[in-house]
C-alpha cells in the first residue's frame, strides 16, 4: 500500500495539473530489509528503519500511514501532535476508541486528513449519490451493502498479525465492515442502531513471521488460534427510516473483492459492485418494461475525465487512490478539509463499535455520538 500511495503522488500533476500542490517525495521508512533500494526505486530522497524519523525530518509535512493496524494510532498520533498531515488507510487502528484517539490529536492539532476509503471515489458511485440526494429514486427504503473476500478462505492460510488481537485488533468488523458502513453513510447518512453477528469458521491456522503477508499460506507449522472474527453482518436502521443489511467476510469461497451496494426506493432502485466499477446499474419505476439499465461512467461523473476520454473506457483501483491523492493535498492547499477525513471513520467506527456491542448482548444497540471528539 505504501508504493501505491507512492504512485499516487507521482500521477497527481497528470490527472491534476490544478492541484496547488505538487508531491516531494522525501524519507520512506519500513524496518524491513532492502528499503533503501525500494526508496530509491520509487523515488525517495531519503530512507530509514524507524517511522519516528520521518516524523521528526524538518522537510515532511505530510505523511502517508500504510503501517500495520497496530500501529496506526501511534504514528498517527504522533504525526498530527508533530503538525504533519495525514493519509491513514483504515482501519485507523485495532478498535474504534483508536480511532477516537487519532481524531482528538488531529482535532486538536488542526492538520488535514484523508482516510482510505477510496470506493468513495469511483465516480459511477458519486454519480449515484448524486441521484439518491437529488430524490429521482423517491423515499430510500431498502440498503444491502457487503464486501465479500476469500484472501483467508484456504484453511492453509498462514497466521499472520491479522488473526491476532494484539496487533489485528478486530478481525473483518475492524478491517473490513468499515468500508461497507462507511459507503452506506455516504449514500444515506447515519446509522442509528444495529443488530449484528460474527463468527470464526476457520479457528486455527499455521504460524507465520510477523513479515508475512495475509495472503500467504503455511502448511506443515505450529497451529496457533485465530483470536478474531472470519465473518460479520448486521441489520441496520437509518436515521433517515431506511433499513438494510451490512456483510464482511475475509472466508467467502467464491468472491475475491465483491464491494457492492443495492438501494431500493419508492420510486426506482441501483446497484454498484467494485468488480465493474466503471458500471452503475440503475431502475426507474416509470420504465418498468425496460427493467433494470446499465449505465457507464462518463465525463461529468465524479473526475472520470480527468482519467478516460469517453464513456465505457475503464477506470481502476490505482486510478482511485490518485483521486485520493488529490483530496489529501487540496484539503492541505486551502485548509478546507474534503471527504472522507477522520470525521468520516469516526462515524464509522461508532457504527462498527455499535455492532461489537451487539455482538456482545445480542441486542439491537443504538450508535450514538459518544466517542473520539472528532
Amino acid at each position: 500500500m505504501g508504493q501505491l500511495h507512492t504512485r499516487a503522488y507521482r500521477r497527481l500533476s497528470d490527472h491534476f495539473p490544478r492541484c496547488e500542490l505538487k508531491p516531494r517525495l522525501v524519507v520512506a521508512a519500513d524496518p524491513a530489509d532492502g528499503t533503501r533500494e525500494i526508496a530509491e526505486r520509487l523515488g525517495y530522497t531519503g530512507w530509514t528503519g524507524d517511522w519516528r524519523e520521518v516524523i521528526d525530518h524538518p522537510d515532511v509535512e505530510a505523511v502517508s500511514i500504510t503501517a500495520p493496524n497496530f500501529l496506526h494510532r501511534d504514528i498517527a498520533v504522533a504525526a498530527a501532535k508533530a503538525g504533519k498531515h495525514i493519509w491513514l488507510e483504515k482501519p485507523c487502528g485495532r478498535f474504534p476508541d483508536e480511532t477516537f484517539e487519532i481524531g482528538e490529536a488531529v482535532e486538536e492539532a488542526g492538520v488535514r486528513s484523508t482516510i482510505g476509503l477510496m470506493y468513495r471515489h469511483a465516480p459511477a458511485v458519486e454519480y449515484a449519490k448524486g441521484i439518491i440526494a437529488s430524490g429521482e429514486l423517491g423515499e430510500i427504503t431498502h440498503y444491502r451493502g457487503y464486501f465479500l473476500a476469500d484472501y483467508s478462505a484456504d484453511p492453509n492460510g498462514a497466521l499472520t498479525w491479522r488473526f491476532r488481537e494484539e496487533y489485528g485488533g478486530l478481525g473483518v468488523l475492524g478491517d473490513i465492515m468499515p468500508h461497507a458502513a462507511d459507503m452506506a453513510q455516504n449514500l444515506l447518512g447515519p446509522i442509528e442502531s444495529v443488530s449484528a453477528q460474527r463468527d470464526t469458521f476457520i479457528r486455527e491456522r499455521a504460524e507465520a513471521p510477523m513479515g508475512a503477508s495475509h495472503f500467504s499460506v503455511s502448511e506443515g507449522g505450529e497451529m496457533g488460534a485465530v483470536e478474531n472474527e472470519d465473518y460479520a453482518s448486521s441489520l441496520v436502521k437509518f436515521e433517515n427510516g431506511a433499513c438494510g443489511t451490512l456483510e464482511a467476510s475475509r472466508v467467502c469461497v467464491g468472491p475475491h473483492v465483491r464491494m457492492s451496494f443495492e438501494v431500493n426506493g419508492s420510486r426506482g432502485a441501483l446497484y454498484w459492485d467494485f468488480g465493474r466499477l466503471n458500471e452503475l446499474t440503475l431502475y426507474r419505476a416509470g420504465e418498468k418494461e425496460h427493467g433494470y439499465k446499465t449505465v457507464y461512467a462518463a465525463p461529468g461523473m465524479g473526475d472520470f475525465a480527468g482519467f478516460q476520454p469517453g464513456a465505457g473506457i475503464s477506470m481502476g483501483y490505482d486510478d482511485l487512490k490518485v483521486i485520493e491523492a488529490e483530496r489529501f493535498l487540496s484539503s492541505i492547499a486551502d485548509g478546507r478539509q474534503r471527504e472522507p477525513g477522520i470525521r468520516e471513520i469516526a462515524s464509522t467506527m461508532r457504527a462498527v463499535a455499535a455492532m461489537d456491542r451487539s455482538c456482545g448482548t445480542g441486542r439491537w444497540e443504538t450508535v450514538g455520538n459518544d466517542g473520539g471528539g472528532a
